[in-house]
């Protein structure tokens, strides 16, 4: 079978967080040859037409689409896989729908709060929202501001967060922090506790969750806020990269947390109708409630990201996984 490998057209200059789609594309390209495939790697550019034609000059029989931005903007990841569907191009992971409502996370918090997924309360977006707050929180609330569309923690850092503000004045904050935000954000009540992320893979029957992943932010000192910033990401000799953990090991008392977090994640897979593989983001309030912060339909497949890390915690080689992926595709057998 020919694969072709779709991602984001980056160059040298590009930042950490663009140019890790490179690390991806190489991962899953190795992964495909050696299931015995062909595969090429197509950056992905704003002249969908010709990318559309490259691949099919290329008689591609499945596209593997890691796109996550088109020319760095986050809010057209959904454009390639609507194009595939309109060509009858067979490619992996979530339908272009989606992609659509998961990227937009305004979009999705509404989808979780109509089939009672708990979610933390939110205003905005900005700009796309004039008045009051779309949710409200309590009178006085502490308020996490992010990107509507950008992942990688983009934008985010400790003057992310608002403490002590209603939910009006956090919507009136909005304007002035959207253009460090690519254009659109919007306000989240912030919950302050611990942190999960919940890999999920496409099976032969149903969705397979993966030992979830607790974020440790060690050595926090009790001014620092624990969040999952651009730093703790991507710049590597930051204190944030260097004290943000991730652990597998937990105690028996955990394990009705871990069981509620799997309900949670296999939930947002149906909400959402996902396909392939996802990653679900957690928060966990001091009372022991989870909180649904983000579903990513195409998360991170670098070697060194968490989703590799699930993997490798569950036994499952990178192979298998690429394997499962590319099967979880209707009409393409492999």
């Amino acid at each position: 079978m020919r694969v072709a490998i779709i991602h984001d057209d980056v160059g040298p200059r590009d930042t950490p967080d663009a140019l890790d789609v490179l690390d991806q594309a190489r991962a899953v390209q190795d992964a495909v040859t050696a299931l015995g495939h062909t595969a090429e790697c197509f950056p992905c550019t704003l002249d969908l037409g010709g990318v559309m034609d490259r691949l099919t000059a290329w008689k591609a029989d499945l596209v593997f689409n890691l796109v996550e931005s088109l020319k760095g903007k986050g809010r057209l990841i959904h454009l390639p896989p609507f194009c595939l569907d309109a060509m009858g191009i067979h490619y992996t992971g979530a339908r272009a729908e989606a992609m659509l409502f998961t990227s937009h996370k305004v979009m999705a918090k509404k989808r979780m709060a109509a089939a009672g997924i708990p979610t933390p309360a939110w205003v905005g977006p900005y700009p796309e929202t004039v008045g009051q707050a779309t949710m409200s929180g309590k009178p006085s609330d502490t308020w996490i501001i992010k990107s509507v569309w950008e992942h990688a923690s983009i934008g985010l850092d400790e003057k992310s967060l608002v403490e002590g503000v209603t939910p009006e004045t956090a919507f009136s904050l909005l304007a002035s922090r959207a253009s460090r935000l690519g254009g659109s954000c919007f306000a989240e009540r912030f919950i302050d506790g611990r942190e999960f992320n919940l890999t999920l893979l496409a099976g032969p029957k149903e969705v397979q969750v993966m030992p979830p992943a607790e974020i440790v932010f060690e050595d926090y000192g009790a001014d620092m806020p624990r969040i999952v910033d651009y730093a703790a990401k991507w710049e590597k000799n930051s204190f944030a990269y260097q004290h943000t953990v991730r652990r597998f090991d937990f105690s028996p008392a955990d394990q009705p947390l871990l069981d509620a977090l799997v309900v949670l994640a296999r939930r947002c897979w149906e909400a959402f109708g996902l396909g392939g593989y996802a990653r679900v983001d957690f928060r966990v309030d001091a009372d022991g409630r989870p909180w649904v912060l983000e579903v990513n339909a195409n998360p991170c497949l670098s070697p060194d990201a968490g989703y590799a890390a699930a993997l490798a915690q569950a036994g499952l080689p990178f192979t298998e996984a690429v394997r499962r992926i590319m099967g979880d595709v209707q009409g393409v057998p492999v």
